[in-house]
């Protein structure tokens, strides 16, 4: 999936609240009355989701469990799916996997339904850190896919040494310049400066961000690009030698490609599930993510898209040569909540936007 900016989404969210007479301010909604014994066949799914990012087989079995039809659209963004569900009136969409900060933003704008815990008893299936994610403590509005962080990616063999620093990516030795790549996508463009100068991710601080902005522009005199997509090709090219990145997409099950968290510190990111307040199928909205926190299919996304689940079951069965192959599945839970959740940066965003697009146009 890609990871988009936050920045559009509270004018959007703003706009929409207006438009149905709602107040921009917003406030998580109130649970509806949900039928447990409800017939779940009589009910249909929309999901919207990024591509192959569950079993292509999903919406069969869950019909043949359970008889409810499962439609699935597909969006490239978060700020696509946003856009669509804060269009106004009904989206049409039952569940939405959206990254963390996102649901929490849509959550405080009323347009989440909470989530009935008595209707998933496979929560019980979560580590008990899945209950502690900045956005939403208690998973009380989402509950979440996906979680991983951000590091430093490299060929050992190029670099010479064990790279350990954000500023291995800021002020490289001579012999790495133009051979680095760093994430384009604005909280993480942000992070690596963030980090380095002692800084949240999620600050608000114009000072800061000022600071961070000097120091990024700085940078970018060294980098070879910015590259959201194919930073591993170029590692395995040997185009690059150093790429900061998601850590479920550093190709380390080639030997001497490696992931590093930073000594300074990282984030913890999060895709998760939400049910919207539009939708006239919580039962079997609800139903569908039990489903998936069954550990078979929750499995799957660390098996296929190398991402950690944040089920320990599901964990458990993962290929021990698979985790081997690819050693940030191996983290556990612990190490993964030292990062820092992200969370959403409300009227801040903007800021961030302003100075994602300012290093991208500085020659």
């Amino acid at each position: 999936m890609l990871r988009i900016s936050t920045a559009t989404i509270v004018a959007a969210l703003a706009l929409t609240l207006a438009a149905c007479g709602g107040s921009a301010s917003g406030g998580a909604a109130a649970p509806d009355r949900l039928d447990p014994s409800a017939d779940l066949a009589e009910q249909s799914l929309t999901i919207s989701n990024w591509d192959k990012y569950m079993p292509a087989d999903l919406p069969a079995k869950f019909k043949a469990k359970t008889g409810a039809p499962v439609t699935v659209t597909k969006h490239v963004t978060n700020e696509e799916i946003v856009a669509k569900l804060t269009a106004g009136g009904d989206s049409g969409i039952d569940v939405a996997f959206v990254s963390g900060q996102f649901a929490q933003a849509l959550n405080e704008q009323g347009l989440l339904e909470p989530i009935h815990a008595d209707l998933i008893p496979n929560l019980g299936n979560l580590y008990p850190e899945a209950t502690r994610l900045a956005y939403d403590k208690g998973n009380t509005f989402s509950v979440p896919y996906t979680w991983g962080t951000t590091g430093l990616c490299y060929r050992s063999d190029l670099t010479g040494y064990t790279p350990d620093s954000w500023n291995d990516l800021l002020k490289p030795r001579p012999e790495l310049k133009k051979k680095i790549t760093m994430l384009a996508t604005e909280r993480w463009l942000m992070l690596p400066a963030q980090k380095s100068l002692g800084f949240s991710a999620n600050t608000r601080d114009k000072g800061q961000m000022d600071q961070v902005k000097s120091v990024l522009v700085k940078a970018k005199e060294n980098l070879l690009a910015f590259d959201d997509a194919t930073f591993g090709d170029r590692l395995k090219s040997g185009e690059a030698a150093l790429a900061e990145a998601w850590d479920g997409w550093c190709p380390t099950d080639r030997k001497d490609i490696k992931f590093a968290v930073p000594k300074e510190g990282s984030d913890l990111w999060v895709d998760t599930m939400v049910i919207l307040k539009s939708s006239k199928n919580k039962e079997a909205a609800h139903a569908l993510i039990n489903y998936i926190l069954e550990p078979e299919v929750h499995g799957w996304a660390a098996a296929n898209i190398l991402y950690k689940v944040p089920n320990k079951l599901a964990m458990e069965k993962v290929d021990p040569a698979l985790v081997k192959s690819h050693p940030h599945l191996a983290m556990p839970p612990g190490d993964l909540l030292k990062g820092e959740g992200l969370v959403d940066l409300g009227e801040a965003a903007p800021t961030y936007t302003q100075i994602a697009t300012e290093v991208a146009a500085k020659k």
